[in-house]
Formats: C-alpha cells, sequence, structure tokens
C-alpha cells in the first residue's frame, strides 16, 4: 500500500509542475478531490483518490482584499484575532455580492478588524489584508467620515443639533463635532469622523437623548447598501474609501 501524501506533491507529479505552482493551484481554489474542491496544499491524499485541474486553472498569487461585513448588535469583534475570525465564520458571503471576485478559504484568513463597532452596535464592519487599507484606516491624520442612523428617546434640548456640529462637552470630556439631523421623530442621522469608542452614545445623551439602537451605514465613500445582516462581501477593485 502506498502511502498518503500531500496533495501539492500530488498534483505537482501528476502535471509535471513545481511544488509552488502546484501549491497556487491549490489555494487558488482550482483543484478538486474526488470532486470536492480543496484549497489546502497540505491536504493528504491517497493513491485511489481522484485528483482534477479545474477548466481555466492559472497558477498565481492570491491578492489580499477587503471585506464588508454587516455586523449584527450585541457581538463584539476585535478584542482579538480569534473573535475576528469566529465572527467572519459565523456569517455568510453575500451570493450577490458585485465585486465579481470567487470567496476563497485565504480570503478569511488573517484579517485584521479596522474602525470597530461598540459591542451594543450593528452595522458596517470592515476587515482587511491590505497593507494600503489598514494604513488609511488606521492614520491619525486623515479620518473617515462615517454615518450613523440611531434611534433615540427623550426630548432633545433646544437647539441640541446645533450644538453637536460646534462641538460640545460631556461627562468632563469635549466630544469631537457631528453633523446630525431628525429622520423622523425618533431617528437621527449623524455624521461624524472616525468617533472612538462610546462617543456616540455620548454625543446623544449630551443633549438629553438615550441612545436605543445604533447601526453604522457609511465608512467614507462605501456604503452598506443591501448588504444583509451578518453577511459578508469584498470590496472590488474599482471601490476606494
Amino acid at each position: 500500500m502506498t502511502d498518503p501524501v500531500r496533495l501539492a506533491k500530488r498534483l505537482a507529479e501528476q502535471l509535471g509542475c513545481s511544488r509552488r505552482e502546484a501549491e497556487l493551484y491549490i489555494e487558488g481554489g482550482w483543484v478538486t478531490v474526488d470532486g470536492e474542491p480543496v484549497e489546502a496544499p497540505f491536504l493528504k491524499v491517497t493513491h485511489e483518490q481522484r485528483i482534477e485541474l479545474r477548466a481555466g486553472a492559472t497558477a498565481r498569487e492570491i491578492a489580499p482584499v477587503t471585506l464588508l461585513l454587516h455586523k449584527p448588535a450585541g457581538v463584539e469583534i476585535g478584542a482579538d484575532a480569534d473573535s475576528t475570525r469566529r465572527a467572519l465564520l459565523a456569517s455568510e458571503h453575500w451570493s450577490d455580492d458585485p465585486s465579481r471576485i470567487e470567496p476563497l478559504k485565504r480570503h478569511l484568513l488573517q484579517q485584521s478588524i479596522l474602525l470597530p463597532l461598540d459591542p451594543d452596535a450593528s452595522g458596517l464592519s470592515v476587515f482587511s489584508q491590505e497593507r494600503d487599507v489598514i494604513r488609511l484606516l488606521t492614520s491619525t491624520r486623515d479620518k473617515l467620515e462615517e454615518e450613523y442612523v440611531i434611534e433615540v428617546s427623550g426630548e432633545a434640548e433646544e437647539n441640541g443639533l446645533a450644538l453637536l456640529a460646534k462641538g460640545i462637552g460631556h461627562r468632563g470630556r469635549i466630544l469631537p463635532k457631528a453633523k446630525v439631523s431628525w429622520q423622523s421623530e425618533n431617528r437621527l442621522r449623524l455624521v461624524i469622523k472616525e468617533p472612538a469608542p462610546g462617543e456616540v452614545r455620548l454625543l446623544c445623551e449630551a443633549i438629553g437623548l438615550s441612545v436605543l439602537a445604533c447601526k453604522r451605514i457609511r465608512i467614507g465613500r462605501l456604503s452598506m447598501a443591501k448588504l444583509p445582516v451578518e453577511h459578508w462581501r469584498i470590496v472590488g477593485e474599482h471601490e476606494r474609501f
């Protein structure tokens, strides 16, 4: 009997290519084992198993990607790498993803959470493997606008929204300026540049309002649009924050 060997070694021998080329085919989602796609080059396979290469296969490095997730309220993401990985694994790829990039398991690995939401907030969350995106969204100089829709209760103080636009103090701290408008009797639209954790809630409290629900719907030029809750999509090549 022949001992099992790594899939990359078996494929390299079968195709007459280098081991690295074989790994790239596998990581790119181009290889099936007994009809099932496999993306793990180190998977052990037996001589009896059928190894096939899909039509149109190319042996190239998998480019890093940025993901957008519609985070549900009550979920904490960003405490550590495990919470990030769990959040992505617990969600699903959006079937109407406009990027047209085929999702791979590799796309969910080593993702960095950027501009994390408060645990009780929902909405647009960003994960990235791309150095340029990580650098942009962690920059202390060029902060991006974030847009929120907030359900509130209570009575806002007179001229409260104007005070928020000028900057207001609350609980011994000066809060950042925010553009705020009423969308309905109990719903606010708030635009602010990268608030620190808890600052959106504090802004509402500062003018006498209690936050019932908070959802981020835009970061920079990218909006959540129709992305369903607990689903993620890939940021397309021509999309920019």
